[in-house]
C-alpha cells in the first residue's frame, strides 16, 4: 500500500501547483486516514484482514477537477494548490454519500444476489489483472533494481520457505516482502550514492534514484493530520457527479479484494449483509478522505489481499496492529518520508507477485462450476477479454488524443463514463452479471456454481459466518444480521 500512498500524490500534487513539501503532508495525511479507515473496517466493517488505502480509481475524475479553468486561472501555485485540494475535498464529501447509501441500506447486498461463482470468477480476476500496468511496465523502468527484487522474492517465498535458520520460525515464509525489501533498497540506494545514474535520462532517474523526490528535508519532523487542514471544502455540482463515477468504480474492486481476501484468509465468502456493511464503511471512510484532504479516495489495497496469500497470515489482528503503525508512523514526517524514498520499481516487482496471486484466486472460483458449459466459457471468456480490451482501449485513447473515448461538452459527464469504462473490474462486472443473469439462466443453476455458493448469500446460511464476521464488542445484540 506505501507504493500507491508515495505514487498518487506524487503524481496529482505537482499538477495542483504543490510544492514538495505539499507532497509530504500529503503522503503523511494519506497514510494516516488509510490506518484510520482499514482499522474501523477491520473492527466494524467485513472484518476480514483487508488494508484500506490511496486508488489510482479516482486519478480521472481528479485530472477533471484540476483542469477546471476557474482553478487553473488562479496564478500563485500554493493558492492554486489549496483551492484545487478544498474543491477535491468537497467532491468526495458528496460522493461518498453512493457507498454509505448503498450500503447501510443494504442494496448493494440485494444486488449481490446477482453475482455467482461464475460471474465473480472473471471479475476478482480482472481486479488482480487489470492492475499489469503497475507490474512489469514500471518494473522495466529500471530493471536493474527491479528484476533483482522479482527474482528474490519468487526465491525466498518460494524455494526457500521451507528454510528455517533460527529454530522453527519460518522467516522466509512469512517476512519475505520485508527481507527482500529492505536488501534491495539498499542496493538502490548504494547505486545512487556511487553516481550510477547521473548522467541517464529523466525518467530512468525518477524510477531509480533513491533522493528523487527531496521528500526527507522538505518533510517536517512531526505532524498529526486534522479535518479541514487546508480549509473548508468548495462544493459543485459537476465536480462531485464526476467523483460519484470512482467511489462507484472502488465499491466494484473492493467487492472482488473482498471475495479474494475471504478466500485467502480460509474465510467463507462475505454474505451480503457483511458486504453491504463494509462498504458502508469504505463510505465513511471516503467521507473522511474528503474530511482530513487526502488528495484521493479510498478503496481496498488489492496488494495487500495478495500478501495473505504470498505470506500465509489472515489474522485480521496483524493488519489491526499494523492499522496502529500505520497512525503512528504517519504523524512521524521524516520516517515517512524515508519510507517514500523507496524507488517504485521495487514496489512494482512486488506487484507482478502479488497482483498475479489475487487473479489467480479469482479464475480459482471456476472449480465450483461446470467449465465443460459452452455457456460458461463463452461468459468467462467475454468477461475477461472485453475487461481487459475495454480499458487499454480507453487508455490508448488518452494517450494519443489526451482525452478519454467520450468527449462532450460537459466535462464531469466524460469524467463519470471515463473512469467506469476505464476500471477493469467494473467493465467485467457489467458484462459478467448481464450474460450470467440473461442466458438459460434457470437451466443452468448448476453450471454457475449456484448450489455452493446460495448458502453463503445470508449470515445464517453457514455457522462458520458468526465465527468471521460477527462484531466486536457484542455489537450484534444492537445490529443483528438482516
Amino acid at each position: 500500500m506505501l507504493g500507491t500512498s508515495v505514487m498518487i500524490p506524487s503524481m496529482l500534487v505537482p499538477a495542483m501547483g504543490g510544492s514538495s513539501g505539499d507532497k509530504a503532508q500529503v503522503i503523511q495525511t494519506l497514510l494516516f486516514v488509510a490506518g484510520i479507515n482499514t482499522l474501523l473496517q477491520a473492527l466494524f466493517g467485513t472484518r476480514l484482514p483487508a488494508v484500506v488505502g490511496g486508488s489510482f480509481a479516482y486519478v480521472i475524475p481528479i485530472a477533471h477537477i484540476i483542469s477546471d479553468s476557474s482553478l487553473q486561472r488562479i496564478n500563485d501555485p500554493h493558492e492554486r494548490f489549496l483551492q484545487t485540494m478544498r474543491a477535491i475535498q468537497g467532491a468526495l464529501i458528496v460522493a461518498s454519500s453512493i457507498q454509505i447509501v448503498l450500503g447501510y441500506s443494504q442494496v448493494w447486498g440485494l444486488f449481490s444476489r446477482f453475482f455467482s461463482p461464475l460471474g465473480m470468477a472473471p471479475v476478482v480476476g480482472l481486479v488482480g489483472l487489470g492492475l499489469i500496468q503497475r507490474g512489469f511496465p514500471a518494473l522495466g523502468n529500471c530493471v536493474e533494481i527491479g528484476i533483482p527484487m522479482l527474482l528474490l522474492v519468487v526465491g525466498l517465498s518460494q524455494y526457500l520457505k521451507h528454510v528455517r535458520p533460527f529454530r522453527d520460525i519460518p522467516i522466509f515464509e512469512r517476512f519475505p516482502v520485508l527481507i527482500c525489501v529492505t536488501i534491495v533498497w539498499i542496493y538502490s540506494v548504494i547505486l545512487t550514492a556511487s553516481g550510477a545514474y547521473r548522467h541517464k535520462p529523466t525518467i530512468t532517474q525518477n524510477s531509480c534514484r533513491t533522493d528523487r523526490a527531496n521528500l526527507i528535508s522538505t518533510a517536517p519532523w512531526f505532524m498529526f493530520p486534522y479535518p479541514l487542514q487546508w480549509g473548508p471544502p468548495t462544493f459543485s455540482a459537476g465536480h462531485s457527479f464526476a467523483m460519484m463515477s470512482a467511489v462507484i468504480v472502488s465499491m466494484v474492486e473492493s467487492t472482488g479484494a473482498y471475495k479474494a481476501a475471504s478466500r485467502l484468509a480460509i474465510a467463507t465468502p462475505p454474505p451480503a449483509y457483511v458486504l453491504s456493511r463494509g462498504i458502508g464503511w469504505q463510505g465513511i471512510g471516503i467521507l473522511l478522505d474528503g474530511l482530513y484532504g487526502t488528495g484521493t479516495g479510498s478503496t481496498v489495497s488489492v496488494e495487500n489481499v495478495g500478501l495473505l496469500g504470498l505470506t500465509r497470515v489472515g489474522s485480521r489482528r496483524v493488519v489491526q496492529i499494523s492499522a496502529g503503525f500505520m497512525i503512528f508512523f504517519s504523524t512521524l514526517g521524516k520516517f515517512g518520508a524515508v519510507f517514500a524514498s523507496i524507488p517504485f520499481p521495487i514496489f512494482a516487482a512486488l506487484y507482478c507477485v502479488l497482483f498475479g496471486l489475487v487473479a489467480a484466486v479469482g479464475i480459482s472460483f471456476l472449480q465450483f462450476t461446470n467449465m465443460n458449459s459452452m455457456r460458461n466459457l463463452i461468459i468467462t471468456g467475454l468477461t475477461l477479454f472485453l475487461g481487459i480490451s475495454v480499458p487499454q482501449f480507453s487508455n490508448q485513447y488518452w494517450t494519443s488524443s489526451h482525452h478519454g473515448p467520450v468527449h462532450t461538452n460537459a466535462g464531469w459527464f466524460n469524467a463519470f463514463l471515463n473512469t467506469i469504462f476505464s476500471s477493469p473490474a467494473t467493465v467485467g462486472l457489467i458484462v459478467a452479471v448481464l450474460l450470467d443473469n440473461t442466458l438459460e439462466v434457470e437451466r443452468s443453476k448448476k453450471d454457475r456454481g449456484m448450489p455452493w455458493w446460495v448458502k453463503f448469500r445470508t449470515f445464517r446460511g453457514d455457522n462458520r459466518n458468526e465465527e468471521f464476521y460477527t462484531l466486536p464488542f457484542n455489537l450484534n445484540r444492537f445490529f443483528p444480521p438482516t
